[in-house]
Formats: structure tokens, sequence, C-alpha cells
């Protein structure tokens, strides 16, 4: 075959010459008659089939495959026909570089039709390769001549040209297609056509990817792309071709489908086959009219103006408005599919603006509409802004896809019905990496001193002014020892000095003594915030009193308690500002009008987090390590004594978890990840009752099922949130429709369904989620539904560990659920008799100051109960802080004893609740923040090395969790075996036998 090809080469080389010659004479007018352009249009299709004949086996010899058909004759003189074709010799350059610009990994066989439908099958129809004026239909365009299949006698839009690729495609492998296609007899002059996988599966089901789709015209070639990976690997695959409708005529011109990098490598990250321009949205600026563009569930109109000419274009030509929206969701849309790839980061800039309705200002919103090859939906909310009817405003927004889409649409939503969205311009590119990050430069931090002026009140009220009409009076009697949280913080410290500023006459809540701080806040400085306060006689009710800051006009919360009663009580919470203010000041506020109100001993200072992580290794070491004695036993009489020990912890056996979404695990990357380095898991949604039953009676537990079958092939343990979800909000329509007698029936199917389905196969379930915050429930089926609820549960489940949850137990902000009132929460539980077994910690917290979370387990810890940190996630826009927020958590959490796991609320950037609370950025690449987590993980693992004393023992302090241990030189060999530290006071002993 081989000497084949080079003997072909060397006649393409030779004829090439011979047409050049012809051309030049043709050129020249030396000869022009019909003979001579007769001649040359044979010898330049001879040459083209020569040349594709020779691509072809090329790729044949390549892939080992059978050249019988190939072969055949390819030497012989093209037939009379093919000797007819009329080519000019730039569209025999174009066909050469088609037919050799197949990739070398391109999957398609006979890609560009040289041995004319070989391996190919028209499905349900007839077809034929053109490659001569006598094979082309009446009407064909000049632009699309050359060698084409053409497909016809099509009575389906699914009939269309396929090759089976079941041999050449795997699973797991992303691949990128490509395809030049055309049309002829459509009455519109375009019509639709789109690539599709039809998988076929042993159980003898059929299901259809779709991968591509475009709008193919008569005039000119177009292009038809998009990607595929299987997440399966089917019996059969066959890709095709379809979509025109019946009797209108499917040219293609090559098709190419390409695995840019093998299984194992990151096989999305580089571009399309058709490379365009870097914008995925096409006609983005409507310089082409409505073209690619549609309304979603409504109509769309193309203007230069509306209003009588006051909307206006702000930058473009023309811009586009809806027209007859019913709904929400109705809006301006535009398909993406194959022109958007998986595991790639998009930045989303749209121009947006409403219009009548007489609504002045509305949310608009991108979505993106996904659906998978099984037809599964996913909405994937982009960004939002609030615009107005007067200016255009810009909405930004990122999304990422995991899985392989068989459809994208990106559209807007969100105004009331009858409210038109107007958009002028949307752009969809490739996200750019962001520049490295640096830590802030924080120069003369001060640590543990107040910036508070005059906060023992020794020169009156020197530096404190009224806010509002209120009056400030400085008085004697209050406590003259710090508040516990800051005396842990500041150290050694002066004693207070017992006065206090009493505020009174007040008309609004939020009167009080107030002070200018601009000039003493740093940025990216986490601060501590500490004071007594007390509320004076004539409340009727339980009083806030909350430290707040006003900073450029924006209320930022410095912690709040409620007081019942005339006694002293501590404030402590924490804060931080990383955007450089205008103005900052802080001021005290939040009792009733007319209610009376005491300060004392205001303080705020920047935390030295070092000092206190110091003291937590300690601390640490205690609780989680124990001490170790290996015991070595030989059945000779070899002395052991002296012989090297390696030890090396292999897995702590600390809970560190991560919530997870059923998209996410179709990304490798993510999963890989999440597999390495977390030994827990929770389901972000899919266990919800909105999730598992959207509409009454139906049942959706396939996503749940999936991600359940993901963890337990990685040996991940798995919490279940939630059961219910107390807070009214989350509760789904139909629910709140119920009649009191069918929601408690509906609430037994819940509890039945889901905890028998699911039996041992989860460790801990969220019973009813929120309680301090919500009270759905309760409302509408008494106290008693929630002890129900957990009884239920134990009867139905007695293997899982029943949790409360709920959020801001652990950062002084909030009033509903402070550590005490958690604490009365979970007795008046237990005390009807439900077996509450776990105190859950959501964790959203910012700015976390180390004593603060602790006083908060210290309180809680007084239950017994194990407490987990079930949701934990920290937000900065810089991730080096966010890493020494992520750390302080940790660290608190590692070292204190009532502390049993910790959650985190997701790790990847794009699919968490909070912005900027990722330790994977979207593409992959580890931040500081998931490189601080990484740290920490080994840095709580324990290795240790040494000789066996003459007792023939070895002793070593270790973290719990499973160890290898390595004998080097006993009996001339190396020995490993295994063992496990698990958790105990008395010093663990362990026989090893040799």
């Amino acid at each position: 075959m081989m000497r084949r090809m080079l003997r072909i080469k060397a006649i393409v080389n030779e004829l090439m010459q011979e047409l050049n010659n012809h051309e030049y004479c043709l050129d020249a007018n030396i000869q022009d008659d019909d003979d001579m352009y007769t001649d040359m249009e044979m010898l330049t299709t001879y040459i083209q089939e020569l040349e594709c004949k020779l691509s072809h086996m090329e790729f044949a010899l390549n892939a080992q495959l059978s050249l019988s058909e190939v072969s055949r004759d390819i030497m012989e003189k093209p037939s009379s026909s093919n000797a007819n074709a009329r080519l000019h010799s730039e569209k025999l350059n174009e066909s050469l570089k088609d037919s050799m610009s197949s990739p070398a990994n391109n999957i398609i066989q006979n890609h560009d039709f040289s041995v004319g439908l070989h391996l190919w099958n028209p499905n349900s129809c007839k077809g034929f390769v053109a490659s001569s004026e006598s094979d082309y239909p009446e009407g064909l365009s000049e632009k699309l001549r050359g060698r084409f299949a053409l497909i016809t006698n099509r009575e389906e839009c699914w009939q269309g040209l396929e090759q089976d690729i079941t041999d050449r495609v795997s699973a797991g492998s992303s691949y990128t297609v490509c395809a030049w296609i055309g049309i002829l007899g459509a009455p519109q002059g375009t019509a639709d056509v789109q690539a599709t996988l039809k998988l076929e599966f042993q159980d003898s089901s059929v299901t259809y990817l779709f991968i591509g789709r475009t709008s193919a015209s008569m005039e000119r070639w177009e292009k038809v792309e998009g990607t595929f990976c299987l997440s399966t690997m089917p019996h059969r695959v066959m890709f095709y071709l379809e979509g025109p409708p019946p009797g209108v005529d499917l040219l293609i011109r090559s098709v190419m489908i390409s695995c840019p990098n093998p299984i194992g490598f990151d096989s999305q990250r580089t571009g399309s086959l058709c490379d365009d321009n870097e914008d995925i949205i096409l006609n983005p600026r409507f310089d082409d009219g409505l073209n690619n563009w549609t309304g979603r569930g409504c109509k769309i109109v193309l203007h230069d103006s509306m209003g009588d000419g006051k909307v206006l274009p702000m930058s473009g030509k023309f811009f586009v408005s809806t027209e007859k929206r019913t709904q929400n969701w109705n809006g301006i849309q535009q398909e993406i599919t194959g022109r958007v790839q998986r595991k790639l980061a998009y930045d989303v800039v749209a121009t947006v603006r409403i219009f009548g309705n007489n609504i002045t200002s509305a949310d608009v919103r991108a979505t993106l509409w996904v659906q998978a090859a099984d037809l599964r939906e996913q909405y994937i909310g982009i960004a939002t802004v609030q615009a107005t009817d007067k200016d255009w405003v810009q909405m930004q927004g990122k999304f990422l896809l995991n899985g392989s889409p068989s459809r994208v649409v990106i559209y807007l939503e969100g105004p009331p019905p009858g409210t038109d969205i107007l958009l002028e311009n949307l752009v969809v590119k490739h996200a750019a990496k962001a520049p490295p990050a640096s830590p802030p430069i924080i120069e003369n931090a001060l640590f543990g001193v107040n910036i508070i002026a005059n906060s023992n009140l020794s020169d009156g009220t020197n530096g404190w002014y009224p806010l509002g009409n209120c009056t400030l009076t400085v008085k004697n009697g209050s406590p003259h020892i710090l508040p516990p949280m800051a005396a842990e913080s500041l150290g050694a410290h002066e004693p207070l000095s017992g006065r206090y500023i009493l505020v009174t006459n007040r008309t609004q809540t939020w009167m009080g003594p107030a002070q200018t701080i601009t000039n003493k806040v740093k940025l990216y400085l986490t601060y501590q915030v500490s004071a007594w306060v007390r509320v004076g006689t004539g409340a009727t009710r339980p009083q806030a009193v909350n430290v707040a800051l006003g900073v450029d006009g924006q209320w930022v919360n410095g912690g709040q308690v409620e007081i019942n009663d005339d006694k002293w009580h501590e404030i402590g919470a924490s804060f931080r500002i990383e955007k450089l203010p205008a103005k900052v000041m802080v001021y005290v506020q939040g009792p009733d009008a007319g209610v009376d109100f005491m300060v004392a001993g205001l303080q705020i200072f920047p935390v030295d987090r070092q000092a206190r992580f110091r003291h937590l290794k300690k601390q640490t070491d205690k609780i989680r390590k124990r001490d170790v004695t290996l015991k070595f036993t030989t059945s000779d009489s070899s002395t052991l004594a002296g012989t090297l020990v390696k030890i090396r912890q292999t897995q702590n056996s600390f809970p560190f978890g991560s919530c997870v979404s059923r998209s996410n695990i179709d990304n490798e990357d993510f999963v890989e990840f999440f597999s390495k380095n977390f030994n827990w898991a929770v389901f972000g949604n899919e266990l919800k009752w909105y999730w598992t039953e959207p509409q009454q009676g139906n049942l959706n537990y396939k996503d749940a099922d999936e991600m359940l079958n993901l963890c337990t092939s990685h040996n991940i343990q798995l919490r279940g949130h939630c059961i219910f979800w107390e807070v009214e909000a989350t509760v789904q329509s139909w629910i709140r429709s119920l009649s009191k007698t069918d929601l408690m029936s509906a609430v037994q199917n819940r509890l039945t369904s889901l905890l028998t389905r699911y039996k041992g196969k989860f460790k801990h379930y969220d019973v009813n989620n929120e309680m301090l915050h919500g009270s759905f429930y309760q409302d509408h089926l008494g106290k008693d539904i929630r002890v129900n609820m957990f009884k239920i549960a134990y009867q139905l489940d007695s293997s899982a560990t029943l949790f409360v949850n709920d959020y801001h137990i652990e950062d002084g902000c909030d009033t509903r659920s402070s550590p005490d009132k958690y604490i009365q929460h979970i007795l008046d539980l237990q005390e009807q008799g439900a077996p509450v077994g776990g105190i859950g910690i959501q964790g959203h917290i910012d700015s976390p100051i180390g004593p603060i979370v602790c006083s908060a387990l210290d309180t809680l810890g007084i239950l017994g109960l194990p407490i987990w940190f079930t949701e934990l996630d920290i937000s900065s826009n810089n991730e080096y802080v966010r890493a020494d927020d992520l750390e302080v958590m940790l660290r608190e959490a590692f070292a204190h004893p009532a502390v049993e796991g910790v959650m985190l609320w997701g790790f990847w950037e794009l699919f968490m609740s909070r912005d900027n609370a990722h330790l994977v950025n979207a593409e992959g690449d580890i931040n500081e923040a998931g490189k601080r987590y990484l740290a920490l993980k080994q840095e709580w693992l324990s290795h240790a090395h040494g000789h066996i004393d003459e007792q023939g023992q070895f002793e070593f302090r270790g973290f719990h969790g499973s160890y290898e241990v390595e004998v080097v030189g006993f009996s001339k060999k190396k020995v490993a075996k295994t063992f496990v530290v698990d958790q105990g006071e008395d010093p663990l002993i362990i026989t090893i036998n040799l």
C-alpha cells in the first residue's frame, strides 16, 4: 500500500505540472478551443480524485482499515461523466484543501466523498456523489459546485446521511464536529440542518444526542458544528446529518469529527474545528436584522428607535424589543448549541433596558436553558441587573457547562408580563484568565488597638455625636471587665472605666450614639466589634440592640443581641471593608422608638489571627491526636531492635466534605478533585422535596440516585439535606395549596418515600431545615409536627443521626439564631420526645473571628451533641483574604472537641451559592483558598520514623485515621503493614506481626 501511495503522489505532482501548463496557455490565449478546456477539466477532476483517494488511503493505513474498495482500479482513467466536469482552478484548489485539511485524528472515513458514498448510508432516502456538470441538479448555485454528497427523495425531516462510528469513539473522550453543508429546493431559500448521534444500547433502547444545528442556504456552503461526549459506551453509535423539511435536498461537502486530545487529557480546551469569531453569539448587534434571534414565548421586533424617538440605540444602529409578553420567562433568545464547549467558562455581557406597562424598573435576567441527551433539562442563572425605562444598563455574568448538552439556548427574561425587554447587544466569549492574585498589603495593622475615640468616656461625650435628635448622657455603673470574646482577642488589657452612654429621647429605631471612623479603618483588615449594652425600663417586648456601620450609606452589621431583661449583655461580631470608602460611621441602634438604652466599652480593633492559630495548634494536638505504641512481633528468634520503621498517615478520619450538584458529576475534573480531597458529601438541591417532587405525585429520584452511586463508588459518606424546609418561600406551590388534612398526608408520604428508599444510605438527615427562621409546617399543622417529623424519621431509618440545622449561629449577627436560642430550641424538641442527635451550624460567614466562633461552639457544646458545620462557605474578592478566613474556620472547628465534621457548601467557581467563595476556579485552577485547604489537610496528617527499641516497640503521637508502616531491613526485605488510630484518651497499643 505504501508503494502505491508513493506512486500516486508522483502522478499527482506530474499532473499538477501539466495542469499549470494548460492554465498558462489558456490564460495567454495561446489556445482557446473546447478541446483544450475539456482536457484541462478532465485533468483537474482526475487530480482531485487521486488526491482525495490518497488522503483516504493514508487515513486507512494509519487506522489499519480495509482498503479493498479504495484501491480497486484506482489508476484507471476517470469515467467520461467525470471528464466533463467544468471546474475552475480555484475550485480545484479549494477541494484539494478540503480533502487534505482533514485532521489526522478525524474519525469520519471518506470524509469528503472522494470514494463515492463508501461507508456512508442514506437513511431511508437516496443519495449519490455529484462532482461534475452532468451530476449537478438544475439550478445549483455556482458557489455550491464541487464534489459533494447529494441526499434526495427525502420524505421525513430525520432522513439524511449516516455513518457508523462505533469503533472509533470511546466513553469519556470529547469530540468536536464540523460539517460543510448546503440545501436545494427550499421554498424559503434556507432550512435548518443538524448533526445528530443515534445511540443504540444492549437493552434495545435508543436515544438521540443533538450535536449542532445551523441555518443552511441554497446559495453557499454553511457549517454545522458542535461537540459531544459519551458518558457510557452504547452498543452502536451512528452519526448522521438531518433536518430540512421533506422534499428539500441535503448537500454535504465534507464532515470532520475530531478528538483534539485523547481521554485522560483536557480534551475540551481547544478551539473549534470551524474556528470563527471569538464571540459565539451570531449577529450580536442585529446588523443582520433578526437573523439567528427568536422570541421565547413572545414576539421580537427590530428597531432603530422607539417611543417617538425617545429610545435610541446606545452605541449601535439597532436594538430588539419583545412584544406580547404574558409570562416572566418570555424574552429574547438565541440557540448556541455547537458553539459553546463544556468545561470552558464564558463571560456574558448584554446591554438592556425595559419599556412599557408603566413599569419604571424591573430585574432582567440572563438564563441558560440546557437539554441533555436524555432530555433532562437544566436552567442556569447567568446574571441579573435592575433595568429601567430611562437608560440602557449593562448586565454581566459568567457560566460553564459541565456535561455535553444536546441543546443550549441563552435568553433574557424577568420583567412582569406586559413589560418589554430591550436588547442592544449580547456578547458571549470564552472568559479570559484572571491575572494572578496578590495578598493585600497592610501596613501598621496595630492588632488589638481600639479605633473608637474616648471609648471609656473619660472625656464625657467628646468624639461622640447623636444620630438623630436623641440625647446622649454619660453615667456610671457599667461592667469593669471586657466582654469575654474581646478579652480573649486582646490578651492583656486594662479594665473598663465603668462609665456608659445613656441614650434617651429616641423617636426612631436607628437613633443612638455615633462616631466617624473613616480614616481609622484599613482595607482587608478583619475588625472585631465588642460592647456591653443594656435596655432601659418601659420596654413591653424583647428589644434588639445593634452595632452598625454606615459605609457610604450602606448598612453593615457589626453584631446584635436581643434583650428581654434589665441586665448587661455582650455584643460580639466582626466586619471587614474591601472597597475604599468615602465615609464610614459606626453607630448603635435598634430598640423601639421611645425605649432608652445604654452602651459601655465599645471597642473596634483589628485581630491578629496568627496569634490565635498558635493557640489552636496546641489545642488540636490535644484532641485530634493519640499516643500510639506499635508492638512488633516475629515468629522466629530474630531481634528487631534497631530496625528502621517509617510511618505515613494515608487519611485523616475527620470528616471533611462538600456540597455537590448533579451537573457537577458530569465534569471529570470536578469529580477528580472532589473524590481525592473530601470524604463526605451533601447534595445541594437534589434531595430536597421541591426537587424530588416538583409536582404532586411526580417523583424524581434519578439525580439523587446517580449522585449517591458516584459517592458510594468513591467510599464517600453522605449527609441527607434536607427532608423538610420550614421557610415558606422554599415550599413548592402545590404543597402550600393543600388543606391541613392533605398536607399532613403529604408530609407522611414524603417521609416514607424518602427514608424507605434510602434506608441506611445517608448517615445524617437535616430533618426540618431552618426552624429558627421559618414556621410553614408548624403554622399549618401545629407545634407537634416538628417533633413528629423527627419521631417518624427515626422509626423509618434508625441508623441515621437526625440533625437540626440553621444559620448565623456562630457570628453574632442574628438575634433569631443566637447560641442561647438554638439551645432552647433543641431542648424544647428533646423534651417533647424528638430524637435530636446532632447540631448543624451552616457556617455562611463573613470575616470570622476565632474567639466569637469558639464562644458559640462552647455554648452549644453544653448539650453534649455532636456539632457539624454543615454548609461552610467564605466570601471575599481577594482569594488570599478568603484563604485566611477559611483557615480561621477550619482551625476553630478542628480544634474544638464538640465539632465532629465540616462540610463546605461547594468549592468550584460558578457552582456555589455565594460569589467569590470558591477554592477552585471555573476551569479547574486551584486558587489560594484551595491551596490553603490542601495545605491544612497535609498538616493534619502524621508522619514518623525511627528505630524499634529493645522491647520491640516504636512510639509516636499521631492524628486519628489510617496509616501505613514500613519496616526496613527486617529479614533483608521491606515489610509494609496498615493500621488505624481511632479516637480515645488512653494510649493505643497495636500489635504488628512480622
